[in-house]
């Protein structure tokens, strides 16, 4: 068997599009098109390892063309992408048919988006990356969130002071500035989900 059909077969088997397997790998759903016609023979070490990664296969198989599947790897899961999430001022994301996503099925995680700008950037997060997000309307002071505001959606770290009842978004980038809300106005924001993982794209 060659790579190409090893590929072609076990994306088949798990029931997974080219473009959810150049989604996970960090590559496009043509690039996977051409691994699986056998256009591009010499993949880089760290596609392959994504890749078997995805397929759950061992990655010896990638190179020898002889399938060896590895069972024990946790199996993974499809979950949806809503749109866009800005890593910066908040920014309306009207698609919410943006596709899926692959997470291990071991993350609760139950939706993902795609960040935008970088002020999320000293967290690790960075502009294109995929922010996994464990659906809750509540987070811990510190913790990543999505978070509407006026039915746009922002990515920061939380702080409620509920003395003060004052909310705190805070970025991971000193260039920009905290945002902060308090009263009344916290009427227009709603935490949707905590981020738990995110996928970076290179």
């Amino acid at each position: 068997m060659n790579i190409g059909k090893i590929i072609a077969e076990r994306r088949a088997e798990l029931g997974l599009t080219l473009e959810q397997i150049g989604a996970a790998v960090g590559v496009s759903k043509s690039t996977v098109k051409k691994w699986e016609d056998g256009y591009i023979s010499n993949m880089k070490r760290d596609k392959i390892e994504s890749l078997s990664r995805v397929l759950m296969i061992d990655p010896i198989s990638l190179i020898t063309g002889e399938l060896s599947p590895l069972p024990l790897i946790p199996k993974m899961k499809k979950i949806p992408i809503l749109g866009k999430t800005a890593c910066g001022d908040p920014i309306f994301s009207p698609n919410y048919d943006d596709g899926y996503a692959l997470i291990g099925e071991n993350f609760e995680a139950d939706f993902a988006l795609e960040a935008k700008g970088d002020s999320m950037k000293d967290a690790g997060i960075c502009d294109g990356d995929t922010v996994y997000f464990k659906e809750q309307d509540m987070v811990d002071n510190g913790q990543i969130a999505a978070v509407f505001i006026d039915g746009e959606v922002t990515l920061k770290r939380v702080y409620y002071y509920r003395d003060k009842n004052k909310l705190v978004l805070r970025p991971e980038n000193p260039e920009y500035e905290p945002l902060v809300f308090v009263n009344g106005e916290l009427d227009s924001i709603r935490i949707i989900g905590r981020a738990v993982a995110h996928l970076r794209k290179i």
